[in-house]
Protein backbone atom coordinates (compact mmCIF):
# COMPACT_ATOMS: atom_id res chain seq x y z
CA UNK A 1 0.00 0.00 0.00
CA UNK A 2 2.79 2.33 0.71
CA UNK A 3 4.34 2.01 -2.63
CA UNK A 4 1.41 2.49 -4.34
CA UNK A 5 0.98 5.59 -2.86
CA UNK A 6 4.42 6.46 -3.82
CA UNK A 7 3.26 6.46 -7.30
CA UNK A 8 -0.34 8.27 -7.18
CA UNK A 9 0.05 11.95 -7.03
CA UNK A 10 -0.88 13.20 -3.39
CA UNK A 11 -3.83 15.54 -4.80
CA UNK A 12 -5.19 12.04 -6.29
CA UNK A 13 -5.45 10.74 -3.13
CA UNK A 14 -6.48 13.84 -1.31
CA UNK A 15 -9.39 13.88 -3.48
CA UNK A 16 -9.90 10.23 -3.08
CA UNK A 17 -10.12 11.00 0.67
CA UNK A 18 -12.22 13.84 0.24
CA UNK A 19 -15.29 11.67 -1.86
CA UNK A 20 -15.01 8.86 0.69
CA UNK A 21 -15.77 11.30 3.59
CA UNK A 22 -18.40 12.67 1.71
CA UNK A 23 -19.61 9.13 0.90
CA UNK A 24 -19.21 7.67 4.34
CA UNK A 25 -21.34 10.51 6.01
CA UNK A 26 -23.94 9.32 2.77
CA UNK A 27 -24.14 5.81 3.81
CA UNK A 28 -25.09 6.91 7.66
CA UNK A 29 -27.49 9.50 6.70
CA UNK A 30 -25.14 12.40 7.90
CA UNK A 31 -25.71 11.41 11.69
CA UNK A 32 -23.96 14.63 13.15
CA UNK A 33 -26.59 16.62 12.11
CA UNK A 34 -28.81 15.47 14.72
CA UNK A 35 -26.85 15.72 17.53
CA UNK A 36 -25.22 18.94 18.92
CA UNK A 37 -21.67 18.21 17.49
CA UNK A 38 -18.50 19.25 19.24
CA UNK A 39 -15.06 19.43 17.57
CA UNK A 40 -11.87 20.01 19.98
CA UNK A 41 -8.54 21.24 17.74
CA UNK A 42 -5.08 21.61 18.43
CA UNK A 43 -2.46 20.12 19.75
CA UNK A 44 -2.37 19.05 23.12
CA UNK A 45 -5.32 18.48 25.53
CA UNK A 46 -7.58 17.50 23.01
CA UNK A 47 -8.23 14.25 25.16
CA UNK A 48 -8.38 15.65 28.48
CA UNK A 49 -10.81 17.92 27.16
CA UNK A 50 -12.77 15.57 25.43
CA UNK A 51 -13.48 14.01 28.05
CA UNK A 52 -13.92 16.78 30.87
CA UNK A 53 -16.73 18.09 28.65
CA UNK A 54 -18.17 14.71 28.16
CA UNK A 55 -18.57 14.01 31.88
CA UNK A 56 -19.73 18.63 32.73
CA UNK A 57 -22.67 17.99 30.07
CA UNK A 58 -23.62 14.23 31.29
CA UNK A 59 -24.22 16.13 34.96
CA UNK A 60 -27.98 16.37 34.69
CA UNK A 61 -28.66 13.35 33.24
CA UNK A 62 -28.13 14.28 29.55
CA UNK A 63 -26.76 11.31 26.75
CA UNK A 64 -23.23 12.34 25.22
CA UNK A 65 -21.35 10.45 23.21
CA UNK A 66 -17.43 11.19 22.46
CA UNK A 67 -14.91 9.57 20.11
CA UNK A 68 -11.77 10.16 20.70
CA UNK A 69 -7.37 9.27 20.86
CA UNK A 70 -8.10 7.11 24.24
CA UNK A 71 -11.47 5.92 24.02
CA UNK A 72 -14.93 5.95 22.61
CA UNK A 73 -18.07 6.65 24.76
CA UNK A 74 -22.00 6.28 24.00
CA UNK A 75 -23.28 7.74 26.60
CA UNK A 76 -22.35 5.67 30.23
CA UNK A 77 -21.31 2.73 28.13
CA UNK A 78 -17.07 3.46 27.34
CA UNK A 79 -15.03 1.21 25.29
CA UNK A 80 -11.14 1.69 24.33
CA UNK A 81 -10.59 3.24 20.65
CA UNK A 82 -8.91 0.35 19.40
CA UNK A 83 -8.18 1.82 16.05
CA UNK A 84 -4.66 3.70 17.07
CA UNK A 85 -5.59 6.79 15.71
CA UNK A 86 -7.43 9.82 17.22
CA UNK A 87 -9.94 10.54 14.43
CA UNK A 88 -11.12 6.95 13.08
CA UNK A 89 -11.42 6.43 8.95
CA UNK A 90 -14.28 8.12 7.54
CA UNK A 91 -16.74 5.25 7.15
CA UNK A 92 -15.69 3.82 11.44
CA UNK A 93 -16.13 7.09 12.62
CA UNK A 94 -19.41 7.84 10.73
CA UNK A 95 -20.72 4.51 12.00
CA UNK A 96 -19.69 5.80 15.91
CA UNK A 97 -21.70 8.96 15.13
CA UNK A 98 -24.79 6.82 14.12
CA UNK A 99 -24.18 4.35 16.56
CA UNK A 100 -24.61 7.73 19.02
CA UNK A 101 -27.79 8.77 17.28
CA UNK A 102 -29.61 5.86 17.34
CA UNK A 103 -28.51 5.68 21.36
CA UNK A 104 -30.29 8.89 21.58
CA UNK A 105 -27.48 10.95 22.52
CA UNK A 106 -27.85 14.75 22.37
CA UNK A 107 -24.45 16.03 22.12
CA UNK A 108 -21.19 14.39 20.19
CA UNK A 109 -18.00 15.41 21.11
CA UNK A 110 -14.82 14.05 18.89
CA UNK A 111 -11.20 15.13 18.49
CA UNK A 112 -10.53 16.59 15.24
CA UNK A 113 -6.65 16.07 15.05
CA UNK A 114 -4.82 17.45 12.06
CA UNK A 115 -3.44 14.39 10.81
CA UNK A 116 -7.72 13.60 10.27
CA UNK A 117 -8.27 16.76 8.20
CA UNK A 118 -5.10 16.23 6.37
CA UNK A 119 -7.80 12.84 5.22
CA UNK A 120 -10.34 15.36 4.85
CA UNK A 121 -11.90 13.18 7.84
CA UNK A 122 -13.71 16.21 9.07
CA UNK A 123 -15.95 16.76 5.93
CA UNK A 124 -19.35 15.50 6.00
CA UNK A 125 -19.80 16.33 9.63
CA UNK A 126 -21.67 19.46 10.66
CA UNK A 127 -20.13 21.33 14.10
CA UNK A 128 -22.45 23.71 16.55
CA UNK A 129 -19.70 24.26 18.57
CA UNK A 130 -15.41 24.49 17.47
CA UNK A 131 -12.73 24.45 20.54
CA UNK A 132 -9.29 25.57 19.82
CA UNK A 133 -6.65 24.51 22.82
CA UNK A 134 -3.31 25.25 21.56
CA UNK A 135 -0.16 24.42 18.79
CA UNK A 136 2.13 23.06 19.60
CA UNK A 137 6.30 22.18 17.54
CA UNK A 138 5.50 18.78 16.76
CA UNK A 139 5.39 18.35 13.24
CA UNK A 140 4.97 14.99 11.09
CA UNK A 141 4.70 13.49 7.55
CA UNK A 142 1.40 14.47 7.27
CA UNK A 143 2.07 18.03 7.54
CA UNK A 144 5.10 17.85 4.92
CA UNK A 145 6.96 19.00 8.55
CA UNK A 146 5.59 22.72 8.09
CA UNK A 147 4.35 24.64 11.12
CA UNK A 148 2.48 26.81 7.99
CA UNK A 149 0.69 23.66 6.55
CA UNK A 150 -0.40 22.43 10.01
CA UNK A 151 -2.18 25.68 10.60
CA UNK A 152 -3.62 25.16 6.96
CA UNK A 153 -5.18 21.75 8.08
CA UNK A 154 -7.01 23.38 11.52
CA UNK A 155 -7.80 26.67 9.97
CA UNK A 156 -9.94 24.82 7.06
CA UNK A 157 -11.87 23.28 10.03
CA UNK A 158 -12.77 26.31 11.07
CA UNK A 159 -13.95 28.18 7.75
CA UNK A 160 -15.64 24.96 6.81
CA UNK A 161 -17.24 25.98 10.20
CA UNK A 162 -18.01 29.57 9.61
CA UNK A 163 -19.98 28.58 6.20
CA UNK A 164 -22.19 25.94 7.26
CA UNK A 165 -25.81 26.49 8.20
CA UNK A 166 -26.93 26.32 11.81
CA UNK A 167 -29.03 23.49 12.82
CA UNK A 168 -32.51 23.04 14.36
CA UNK A 169 -32.60 20.66 16.40
CA UNK A 170 -35.81 20.07 18.38
CA UNK A 171 -37.59 23.19 16.94
CA UNK A 172 -34.31 24.86 18.42
CA UNK A 173 -31.69 26.98 16.43
CA UNK A 174 -28.34 26.10 17.37
CA UNK A 175 -25.83 29.04 17.31
CA UNK A 176 -22.70 27.87 16.23
CA UNK A 177 -20.12 28.79 18.71
CA UNK A 178 -16.39 29.20 18.71
CA UNK A 179 -14.20 29.13 21.60
CA UNK A 180 -10.64 29.31 21.87
CA UNK A 181 -7.50 29.40 24.24
CA UNK A 182 -6.55 33.34 25.12
CA UNK A 183 -3.44 31.65 26.73
CA UNK A 184 -2.13 29.82 23.75
CA UNK A 185 -0.04 31.46 21.20
CA UNK A 186 -2.34 31.70 18.23
CA UNK A 187 -5.49 32.40 19.68
CA UNK A 188 -5.83 35.68 17.34
CA UNK A 189 -5.42 33.56 14.61
CA UNK A 190 -8.37 31.07 15.58
CA UNK A 191 -10.40 33.38 17.53
CA UNK A 192 -11.01 35.52 14.18
CA UNK A 193 -13.10 32.88 12.25
CA UNK A 194 -16.74 33.67 12.07
CA UNK A 195 -19.00 32.42 14.58
CA UNK A 196 -22.16 33.36 16.24
CA UNK A 197 -21.00 33.46 19.47
CA UNK A 198 -17.26 33.46 20.24
CA UNK A 199 -15.61 33.44 24.20
CA UNK A 200 -12.22 32.38 25.23
CA UNK A 201 -10.99 30.84 28.29
CA UNK A 202 -7.81 30.72 30.04
CA UNK A 203 -5.77 30.34 32.94
CA UNK A 204 -3.07 33.52 32.58
CA UNK A 205 -4.64 36.06 30.16
CA UNK A 206 -7.75 37.92 30.41
CA UNK A 207 -10.90 35.95 28.36
CA UNK A 208 -14.70 35.76 29.14
CA UNK A 209 -14.03 32.25 31.35
CA UNK A 210 -10.70 32.31 33.36
CA UNK A 211 -9.99 30.12 35.88
CA UNK A 212 -8.25 31.40 39.69
CA UNK A 213 -7.44 30.73 42.68
CA UNK A 214 -6.27 27.54 41.76
CA UNK A 215 -5.10 24.53 44.08
CA UNK A 216 -3.01 21.60 42.36
CA UNK A 217 -1.97 18.53 44.01
CA UNK A 218 -1.52 14.55 43.77
CA UNK A 219 -5.56 14.51 45.36
CA UNK A 220 -6.79 16.48 41.83
CA UNK A 221 -7.37 20.48 41.38
CA UNK A 222 -9.80 23.49 42.34
CA UNK A 223 -10.43 26.91 41.05
CA UNK A 224 -12.83 29.18 40.60
CA UNK A 225 -14.43 30.84 36.87
CA UNK A 226 -16.61 33.95 37.40
CA UNK A 227 -17.26 33.26 41.25
CA UNK A 228 -18.39 29.34 40.71
CA UNK A 229 -16.22 26.97 42.13
CA UNK A 230 -15.25 23.73 40.46
CA UNK A 231 -13.27 20.57 41.37
CA UNK A 232 -11.72 17.76 39.10
CA UNK A 233 -9.82 14.67 40.56
CA UNK A 234 -7.10 15.54 37.76
CA UNK A 235 -3.99 17.23 38.98
CA UNK A 236 -1.79 19.58 36.87
CA UNK A 237 -2.53 23.38 35.84
CA UNK A 238 -2.52 21.82 32.37
CA UNK A 239 -5.66 20.01 32.72
CA UNK A 240 -7.05 22.82 34.42
CA UNK A 241 -6.73 24.63 31.46
CA UNK A 242 -8.39 22.04 29.75
CA UNK A 243 -11.37 22.16 32.41
CA UNK A 244 -11.54 25.42 31.87
CA UNK A 245 -12.30 24.93 28.10
CA UNK A 246 -14.67 22.43 28.65
CA UNK A 247 -16.71 24.39 31.52
CA UNK A 248 -17.09 27.21 28.95
CA UNK A 249 -17.90 25.25 26.55
CA UNK A 250 -21.00 23.78 28.88
CA UNK A 251 -22.16 26.83 30.08
CA UNK A 252 -22.09 28.56 26.67
CA UNK A 253 -24.34 24.84 25.78
CA UNK A 254 -27.00 26.33 28.64
CA UNK A 255 -25.92 24.23 31.31
CA UNK A 256 -25.94 25.12 34.82
CA UNK A 257 -22.62 25.70 37.08
CA UNK A 258 -24.38 23.12 39.62
CA UNK A 259 -24.91 20.83 36.86
CA UNK A 260 -21.48 20.85 35.33
CA UNK A 261 -19.57 20.80 38.99
CA UNK A 262 -21.62 17.58 39.28
CA UNK A 263 -20.65 15.70 36.45
CA UNK A 264 -16.99 16.77 37.09
CA UNK A 265 -16.83 15.31 40.47
CA UNK A 266 -17.74 12.24 38.87
CA UNK A 267 -15.45 11.92 36.61
CA UNK A 268 -12.49 9.61 38.42
CA UNK A 269 -10.41 8.55 35.35
CA UNK A 270 -9.31 9.33 31.79
CA UNK A 271 -7.86 6.48 30.67
CA UNK A 272 -4.13 6.89 29.95
CA UNK A 273 -4.14 10.52 30.98
CA UNK A 274 -2.48 10.91 34.24
CA UNK A 275 -3.88 7.84 35.39
CA UNK A 276 -2.48 6.42 38.40
CA UNK A 277 -2.14 2.32 38.89
CA UNK A 278 -2.09 1.17 42.20
CA UNK A 279 -1.49 -2.16 43.68
CA UNK A 280 -0.68 -1.27 47.23
CA UNK A 281 3.32 -0.59 46.08
CA UNK A 282 4.52 2.23 48.45
CA UNK A 283 5.15 4.60 45.56
CA UNK A 284 2.78 6.68 42.86
CA UNK A 285 2.90 5.33 39.84
CA UNK A 286 1.53 7.16 36.11
CA UNK A 287 0.71 6.46 32.88
CA UNK A 288 0.22 9.40 30.75
CA UNK A 289 0.77 10.07 26.82
CA UNK A 290 3.02 12.64 26.47
CA UNK A 291 5.04 12.37 23.67
CA UNK A 292 6.67 15.64 22.57
CA UNK A 293 8.07 18.57 24.50
CA UNK A 294 4.53 20.50 25.67
CA UNK A 295 3.33 17.75 27.34
CA UNK A 296 6.80 15.88 28.97
CA UNK A 297 7.21 19.49 30.24
CA UNK A 298 4.11 19.95 31.90
CA UNK A 299 4.25 16.37 33.36
CA UNK A 300 7.19 17.12 35.22
CA UNK A 301 5.58 19.79 36.35
CA UNK A 302 3.22 18.32 37.73
CA UNK A 303 5.16 15.34 39.22
CA UNK A 304 7.41 17.80 41.11
CA UNK A 305 4.73 19.22 43.01
CA UNK A 306 3.00 15.46 43.56
CA UNK A 307 6.25 13.47 45.38
CA UNK A 308 7.29 13.72 48.72
CA UNK A 309 10.41 16.12 49.38
CA UNK A 310 12.62 13.55 49.61
CA UNK A 311 10.95 11.39 46.42
CA UNK A 312 12.54 10.82 43.19
CA UNK A 313 11.19 10.95 40.46
CA UNK A 314 11.55 8.46 37.58
CA UNK A 315 10.46 8.52 33.52
CA UNK A 316 10.12 6.39 30.77
CA UNK A 317 9.94 7.39 28.05
CA UNK A 318 10.77 7.08 23.92
CA UNK A 319 9.46 8.43 20.53
CA UNK A 320 7.47 7.49 17.03
CA UNK A 321 8.98 6.39 14.50
CA UNK A 322 6.90 6.28 11.24
CA UNK A 323 6.77 10.11 9.99
CA UNK A 324 6.86 11.82 13.18
CA UNK A 325 8.90 14.46 14.13
CA UNK A 326 12.62 13.51 14.04
CA UNK A 327 14.11 16.49 15.64
CA UNK A 328 12.12 16.33 19.42
CA UNK A 329 13.69 13.34 20.23
CA UNK A 330 16.95 14.53 21.83
CA UNK A 331 15.17 17.63 23.37
CA UNK A 332 12.30 14.97 24.69
CA UNK A 333 15.72 13.29 26.31
CA UNK A 334 16.98 16.89 27.65
CA UNK A 335 13.31 17.62 29.07
CA UNK A 336 12.95 13.82 30.79
CA UNK A 337 16.57 13.80 31.99
CA UNK A 338 16.47 17.31 33.82
CA UNK A 339 12.96 16.79 35.35
CA UNK A 340 14.04 12.92 36.54
CA UNK A 341 15.94 11.72 39.08
CA UNK A 342 16.69 8.76 36.77
CA UNK A 343 15.23 8.26 33.26
CA UNK A 344 14.35 4.84 31.40
CA UNK A 345 14.61 5.24 27.60
CA UNK A 346 12.67 2.44 25.34
CA UNK A 347 10.08 2.05 22.50
CA UNK A 348 7.19 3.51 22.13
CA UNK A 349 5.69 3.01 18.40
CA UNK A 350 9.01 2.74 16.37
CA UNK A 351 6.72 1.44 12.99
CA UNK A 352 9.43 0.26 10.29
CA UNK A 353 12.14 2.61 11.74
CA UNK A 354 15.28 1.21 13.84
CA UNK A 355 14.35 0.71 17.26
CA UNK A 356 18.14 1.52 18.27
CA UNK A 357 17.95 4.88 16.05
CA UNK A 358 15.04 6.27 17.63
CA UNK A 359 16.73 5.65 21.07
CA UNK A 360 20.11 7.01 20.40
CA UNK A 361 18.73 10.37 19.63
CA UNK A 362 16.69 10.27 23.07
CA UNK A 363 19.68 9.78 25.08
CA UNK A 364 22.35 12.21 23.47
CA UNK A 365 19.63 14.74 24.46
CA UNK A 366 19.67 13.42 28.01
CA UNK A 367 23.96 13.32 27.78
CA UNK A 368 23.54 16.90 27.45
CA UNK A 369 21.26 17.24 30.67
CA UNK A 370 23.59 15.34 33.28
CA UNK A 371 23.04 12.11 32.14
CA UNK A 372 25.39 9.57 32.30
CA UNK A 373 24.01 5.82 30.68
CA UNK A 374 24.22 3.07 33.20
CA UNK A 375 24.14 5.68 36.48
CA UNK A 376 21.23 7.58 36.08
CA UNK A 377 19.67 6.65 32.83
CA UNK A 378 18.99 3.40 30.82
CA UNK A 379 18.46 2.24 27.51
CA UNK A 380 16.37 -0.73 27.20
CA UNK A 381 14.74 -1.72 24.33
CA UNK A 382 11.99 -3.80 25.05
CA UNK A 383 9.03 -1.68 26.52
CA UNK A 384 7.87 -4.30 29.11
CA UNK A 385 11.49 -4.59 30.73
CA UNK A 386 11.55 -0.79 30.57
CA UNK A 387 8.79 -1.17 32.56
CA UNK A 388 10.18 -3.36 34.91
CA UNK A 389 13.01 -1.20 35.41
CA UNK A 390 11.63 2.23 36.12
CA UNK A 391 9.41 0.43 38.49
CA UNK A 392 12.45 -1.53 40.38
CA UNK A 393 13.95 2.10 40.70
CA UNK A 394 11.73 3.43 43.18
CA UNK A 395 11.30 3.37 46.69
CA UNK A 396 8.85 4.97 49.22
CA UNK A 397 7.52 8.29 48.22
CA UNK A 398 9.07 8.47 44.40
CA UNK A 399 7.11 8.69 41.40
CA UNK A 400 7.15 6.59 38.30
CA UNK A 401 6.43 8.08 35.26
CA UNK A 402 5.28 5.74 32.45
CA UNK A 403 4.97 8.12 29.20
CA UNK A 404 4.14 7.80 25.89
CA UNK A 405 1.38 5.49 24.86
CA UNK A 406 -1.35 6.30 27.88
CA UNK A 407 -4.08 3.78 27.34
CA UNK A 408 -3.14 2.99 23.71
CA UNK A 409 -3.85 -0.98 22.49
CA UNK A 410 -0.73 -1.75 20.29
CA UNK A 411 2.41 -1.82 19.66
CA UNK A 412 4.27 -1.39 16.47
CA UNK A 413 7.62 -2.67 16.13
CA UNK A 414 9.53 -3.46 13.08
CA UNK A 415 6.32 -2.83 11.26
CA UNK A 416 4.57 -5.20 13.31
CA UNK A 417 1.37 -4.42 15.29
CA UNK A 418 0.72 -6.25 18.97
CA UNK A 419 -1.27 -6.05 21.45
CA UNK A 420 -0.49 -3.61 24.03
CA UNK A 421 -1.79 -1.63 27.20
CA UNK A 422 1.22 0.36 29.33
CA UNK A 423 -1.53 -0.02 32.52
CA UNK A 424 -1.71 -4.19 31.82
CA UNK A 425 1.62 -3.95 31.86
CA UNK A 426 2.59 -1.76 34.64
CA UNK A 427 -0.24 -3.96 37.05
CA UNK A 428 1.35 -6.93 35.82
CA UNK A 429 5.24 -5.82 36.49
CA UNK A 430 4.06 -4.14 39.94
CA UNK A 431 2.92 -7.69 41.22
CA UNK A 432 6.03 -9.15 40.17
CA UNK A 433 7.90 -6.54 42.27
CA UNK A 434 5.74 -7.00 45.08
CA UNK A 435 6.53 -10.89 44.87
CA UNK A 436 10.47 -10.40 44.73
CA UNK A 437 10.33 -7.35 47.49
CA UNK A 438 8.63 -9.04 49.94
Amino acid sequence: MSGIKKLVPKAAINRFHYLEAVAASFAYRNPSRHMITIGIVGSKGKTTMANLLWAALSGDGSKVGLVGTANIKVGTNERLNPYHMTMPGRHRLQKVLAEMKSAGCDYAIMEVPSEGQAQWRHVGINFDVLIFTNVTREIMASHNYSLEILHEHNQRVFEQFGQQKSKVLAGKHQPKILIANADAEHFTTYFDHLADIKRSYSIDHKSDYRATRIISNAEGSHFVINKQAFAILIPGLVNVSNATGAIAAALELGKSPQMIARGLSELSTIPGRMEKINVDQDFQVIVDYAHEETGMTALMESARSMVSKSGKIITLLGAEGGGRDVKKRPIMGKIAMRGSDYIVISNVDPYSDDPGAIIRDIADGAKKARGIEGKNFFCIDDRRAGIAKALSLAGTGDIVLITGKGAEQSIVIHGKKSAWDDRKVVREELKKLRTTRS
